[in-house]
């Protein structure tokens, strides 16, 4: 995976303000890429060894959180984040709008 296009995703997930997620497929659309939301995944997925970013204001498409990282909603509710149920984001009122 080329360098470039890791630090082109982690820059847009610095972008993403407090108290507001982001999905995958948003990112991927914002560097162009609108059909490699697994991509940005992947790369998030790595992110600790290139560096600090706020990684744990990106959800799925539905606002699910990540499986298996049981910080992710503690972390999201210290900005402010409402969620509709345990594992899902309350996207009509916290989706980032870029």
């Amino acid at each position: 995976m080329e360098e470039s296009l890791i630090y082109e995703i982690l820059s847009v997930v610095e972008e993403i303000p407090a108290g507001n997620v982001a999905t995958y497929g948003q990112i991927a659309c914002l560097i162009g890429r609108e059909k490699n939301s697994r991509l940005v995944g992947r790369v998030l997925s790595m992110a600790e060894f290139y560096g600090s970013y706020p990684c744990h204001r990106v959800v799925n498409h539905a606002g699910r959180l990540v499986p298996g990282w049981s910080e992710q909603r503690q972390l999201l509710r210290e900005e402010g984040i409402t969620f509709k149920d345990e594992n899902h984001v309350d996207l009509k009122k916290h989706r980032w709008d870029y």
